[in-house]
């Protein structure tokens, strides 16, 4: 896979032609010009509604930061999970984000996520938000089928965390807004030496 320069357009065809995961973030976070923010998020197994991950902002402010300090854009936007080995069971998931607009409508906000493991095409995902309100808080609900694999891919999973990851790519009117990373690993808690 080439990646572009930062010079070209990223369109959503492109981003479905990915087969591994990107090296780098392909926008900045200053390209978000339609502030949308991630306000919540929850992540749960359709069957029992068990919650597997959940994650509130305090506000939908900016981060107040003294001066000096400058966060890490990369780090911003890679987040690292660790469901367990029960993950494995799970055979369909639900998703839940409230996310706030800013003072632009919001049109055809869409969202394509790519999952890998190594660097292999294990699922895509493609969701669209038709319209969003300027200044409107928003909550979109996505239902994903868990991909099914062989005893042999879950152990080769579990015994390399981190080496399953996604990209998740934002567009608004076909254009890229967002992009976020993530690390996914299935470790028991009870399996980990802490020394």
């Amino acid at each position: 896979m080439v990646e572009p320069n930062s010079t070209s357009t990223i369109s959503p065809e492109e981003v479905l032609k990915y087969n591994k995961p990107t090296e780098k973030f392909l926008c900045k976070l200053a390209d978000n010009v339609y502030n949308i923010q991630f306000l919540s998020f929850r992540i749960r197994d359709m069957e029992t509604n068990t919650v597997l991950f959940e994650v509130k902002r305090e506000n939908a402010g900016s981060l107040n930061l003294p001066p000096g300090v400058v966060i890490d854009e990369d780090a911003a936007r890679t987040v690292r999970y660790n469901f367990g080995t029960d993950f494995f069971k799970y055979r369909t998931i639900g998703t839940s984000l409230e996310f706030s607009v800013g003072d632009k409508p919001v049109k055809k906000f869409r969202m394509i996520e790519r999952h890998y493991f190594r660097d292999r095409l294990l699922r895509s995902y493609d969701f669209e938000f038709p319209f969003c309100m300027p200044n409107s808080v928003n909550t979109w609900e996505s239902i994903y089928d868990v991909p099914q694999m062989d005893e042999n891919e879950m152990i080769d999973m579990i015994t390399h965390p981190g080496e399953t990851k996604s990209d998740s790519f934002y567009f608004v009117n076909g254009e890229l807004v967002m992009h976020n990373k993530a690390e996914y690993s299935y470790i028991d808690m009870d399996d980990e030496n802490v020394d």
